[in-house]
């Protein structure tokens, strides 16, 4: 158990080595579509809003949709036909109706222009002002037959301006005095509809403030030691809507303005690798932030940003990996004729030199790779930094995409590390060997020694890597095992290329608990780059320890499998109750006797009686009746019998009321027919 739980740590502890390592950003691949596929699988959504996410997810993506026409297009003319329908509605119905393309009379579409531009008219709210020029926008797109432009665009470009602050952040609305870079994203994406949509040019001068407003806001801008760039809200909204709000209003001003605006190529590709660096997000709201903000960087006319990926950041000196490097956009389309160059590398512990010299990458048209064939015999197993450039071929691909200058990626280079000289010594307390044995680590082993508590253990080995430099993993931990589980675990310490450890018996008696005994010896050697990392046993030792005095420390308890739990239980012995003494068997017959004799009573009436059938009904309703009476009674008797054969005190009740509700009606039935009867014989 303790074995499995050290290889586990040794695991870990390299799978985070590497983590922290490694910076590198792929684009969009076919785990989003899978992801994609899993998110939106349901064939009807509870709002517009989530239809238009999935339908433009999977539009971004390439995938197929969903088969949802005819459901969300139904809903799409419903709320489009409706006069109660709020700005909103109409907005993300008109987004479905971008991608699916539903029937909308041109009717409908004059309609919703003619309400839409009354609402941006006297509108206050921020909110009401986005969804409604955001939906002109979209009519504008759908349809030309109608009349969307703006009669007032400039004074309605002032009033949603005078809602920004000097930090480039936006207000909801003039009663709300609190500003948020979330609203600012909406604004000026709100803006750039209101210049598309505008019937005369708009004041150049405001356009000037907004773009100055823009740079304000990326001032604000925030930074991760990845090359990451987002904005940060801290209330509301998360960074990841933050950030994709403003992505969109940059994106849309761009799209509309003749100018280019002045945002620095770092921080376009640094909000690239902000939604690349998130993975896949776990919920549908974010997964179409990312997707949708991708998009937009994909084709903005600001900057298109340029990823550098490495298909893996692990190259093996042994089995001679090639350096392969790809630079794509973020959705993963060919990049433009580029070169990339290997500028420098140097150890992630030590940035000062370089431990190469600048390189051109070889470009594979076939794979679309910039390979690296060999790497450099100064390449030895460690952890690297290595910085690339990508140098455009066209000056005007310059001014349309941006490669951020600089890119470094943390590569781990692994090897065959070379284990020399091992051994495993006894020694005496003067240092002299009493008994020496070699080891081969990268084999099996299993030596057997023995020692007393005035002798030593000594351990040493040498390890190089494969070009001869003394190598020092991450991981080098000796554990001695008593048989009864008790396990002590040593760090093994080196001095340049040679590993040794020394465990003097006699100062670790009392860490031993005074166990004598056998002592299974394991040795653990590990790290990132070392290919041939192992956890092995190597023997044991036999120790003869003195006895402990009365107040020397205890050994722990073994440790308890937490699987035994689940294990077969202990027996349980049952002790049953004594039965209690029954009455004699002729006391129990006289009761019997008893209980019989109001049956024999009744009986004897009857015959008394003289019970015949003369006055029974003859027509066929009454008859009826009078068989039912009968035949209840004849229940009821033949309940009291099962009573006292095998059912219970409730169930008999149960089943002698519904029979008494029986006998009432049918009882009731027939002794009116026999009154009836009497009377009309005693008034003939």
């Amino acid at each position: 158990m303790a074995t499995r739980t050290l290889g586990a740590l040794v695991v870990l502890l390299l799978a985070i080595t590497i983590c922290e390592a490694a910076s590198v950003f792929h684009p969009i691949s076919d785990s989003h579509r899978s992801a994609a596929s899993e998110l939106f699988t349901q064939g009807s959504f509870d709002s517009l809003e989530e239809a238009y996410e999935a339908l433009r997810s999977f539009e971004v993506l390439g995938i197929d949709k969903p088969d949802i026409r005819g459901a969300t297009c139904k809903s799409v003319v419903e709320k489009l036909g409706s006069s109660e329908s709020a700005p909103k509605d109409l907005f993300y119905a008109l987004k479905v109706n971008s991608i699916l393309k539903c029937e909308v009379k041109k009717e409908v579409f004059e309609g919703i222009a003619s309400r839409l531009k009354a609402v941006v008219n006297g509108a206050s709210s921020l909110l009401d002002i986005y969804y409604s020029i955001g939906s002109l926008v979209l009519i504008k797109d759908q349809t030309s037959e109608v009349d969307v432009l703006l009669a007032d665009a400039d004074g309605i470009f002032r009033s949603i301006k005078s809602l920004s602050q000097s930090d480039g952040r936006w207000r909801y609305s003039s009663d709300n005095p609190q500003s948020s870079t979330y609203a600012a994203g909406l604004a000026i994406e709100a803006l750039a509809g209101v210049v598309s949509l505008s019937s005369s040019e708009i004041d150049q001068s405001m356009i000037g403030k907004l773009k100055r407003d823009v740079s304000k806001l990326f001032d604000s801008v925030e930074k991760y030691d990845d090359g990451a760039f987002y904005f940060d809200e801290k209330v509301d909204q998360s960074p990841l809507s933050t950030t994709a709000s403003v992505v969109r209003g940059l994106t849309a001003l761009a799209a509309v303005t003749s100018e280019k605006l002045k945002v620095p190529g770092e921080k376009i590709l640094g909000l690239a690798k902000f939604f690349l660096g998130i993975g896949i997000p776990g919920n549908n709201k974010d997964f179409f932030n990312q997707i949708d903000s991708l998009a937009s960087l994909e084709s903005n006319k600001v900057s298109v940003p340029l990823i550098l990926s490495l298909p893996t950041t692990v190259l093996s000196l042994t089995k001679k990996d090639q350096l392969k490097v790809k630079v794509s956009t973020v959705l993963g389309s060919s990049a433009p004729p580029l070169t990339v160059k290997l500028m420098r590398a140097f150890s992630s512990g030590s940035k000062d030199a370089s431990i190469i010299a600048s390189q051109e990458l070889k470009f594979d048209k076939e794979s679309g790779y910039h390979v690296l064939d060999v790497l450099p015999n100064s390449v030895d197993v460690g952890s690297y930094i290595f910085v690339f450039e990508v140098v455009l071929h066209g000056s005007e691909d310059e001014t349309v995409y941006t490669t951020g200058g600089l890119a470094q990626v943390g590569v781990f280079v692994t090897g065959v590390i070379n284990i020399e000289n091992a051994e495993i010594s006894v020694l005496e307390s003067d240092k002299s060997v009493e008994t020496q044995k070699k080891l081969d680590l990268a084999g099996e082993n299993a030596v057997s020694l023995s020692a007393n508590h005035l002798q030593k253990l000594r351990l040493s080995f040498q390890l190089t890597t494969p070009l001869g430099h003394a190598f020092k993993p991450h991981q080098v931990f000796l554990k001695l095992t008593h048989e009864t589980k008790v396990e002590h675990i040593f760090v093994v310490d080196n001095s340049g290329k040679k590993f040794e450890k020394i465990l003097d018996f006699l100062g670790l008696v009392d860490k031993f608990y005074y166990l004598s005994g056998s002592y299974d010896l394991q040795l653990t050697v590990g790290d990132a780059v070392m290919e041939n990392s192992f956890l092995r046993a190597i023997g044991h030792i036999d120790l003869d320890l003195p006895e402990a005095p009365e107040k020397a420390t205890r050994p722990p308890s073994p440790a308890v499998n937490p699987l035994l739990k689940y294990g077969p239980k202990a027996e349980i012995s049952h002790i049953f109750r004594v039965p209690e003494k029954l009455p004699p068997n002729h006391l129990s017959l006289a009761f019997l006797a008893l209980l019989l004799l109001p049956l024999i009573g009744f009986l004897v009436g009857l015959l008394r009686l003289g019970v015949n059938l003369k006055n029974f009904p003859t027509s066929a309703v009454p008859a009826t009746f009078g068989i039912l009476f009968h035949v209840g009674i004849a229940a009821v008797l033949l309940l009291y019998l099962l009573f006292w054969l095998k059912l219970d005190l409730f169930t008999t009740l149960k089943w002698l009321g519904l029979l008494g509700v029986f006998l009432l009606f049918v009882g009731h039935r027939i002794l009116s027919h026999l009154a009836s009867t009497s009377s009309k014989l005693k008034s003939a």
